[in-house]
């Protein structure tokens, strides 16, 4: 029942990251479009359920950092993993690669959208280094 919960809430936190990106990108599109940004053909539904998919392919397998059997590169190499290829299969579905006959351009605009992911990835290792840390020195000083 913790694994279901855990999954629940690292799904909830995923899909809201990949949400709150979608809004921002889609702000900076539509600025630079001078207000004309548009999509056709479902275009924009499309693109929502792709950042469901996206929050679901990076929250659900970080359940695995829950598996004390399996070494933390082999959980961050399974977790990254499973998430770049669900965001790179998306991507490529909702058209957020840009021109597909350009594979210069999809190449580009695929690294930075992955680099981005791994920033956000590293900001969770980051902030769970610091709790650790909090509560190891809160352990330590109840200790003498």
């Amino acid at each position: 029942m913790k694994t279901v919960k855990e999954i629940i809430k690292s799904s909830i936190v995923s899909i809201g990251i990949a949400m709150a990106i979608f809004c921002i990108v889609g702000i900076i599109f539509d600025i630079r479009s001078g207000g004309a940004f548009s999509m056709e053909g479902f275009g924009f539904t499309k693109m929502v359920l792709g950042c469901l998919a996206i929050g679901l392919g990076f929250g659900v397998p970080s359940v695995v950092y829950n598996n004390d059997n399996l070494a933390r590169p082999v959980q961050m190499v399974i977790h990254m993993g499973i998430g770049c290829a669900v965001y790179t299969a998306t991507a490529w579905y909702v058209g957020w690669l840009g021109d597909r006959s350009d594979p210069g351009q999809c190449l580009i605009l695929l690294g930075a959208q992955l680099a981005l992911a791994f920033l956000i990835w590293l900001g969770f290792i980051f902030f769970y280094r610091n709790e650790a840390k909090k509560i190891n020195e809160k352990i330590a000083s109840m200790n003498p």
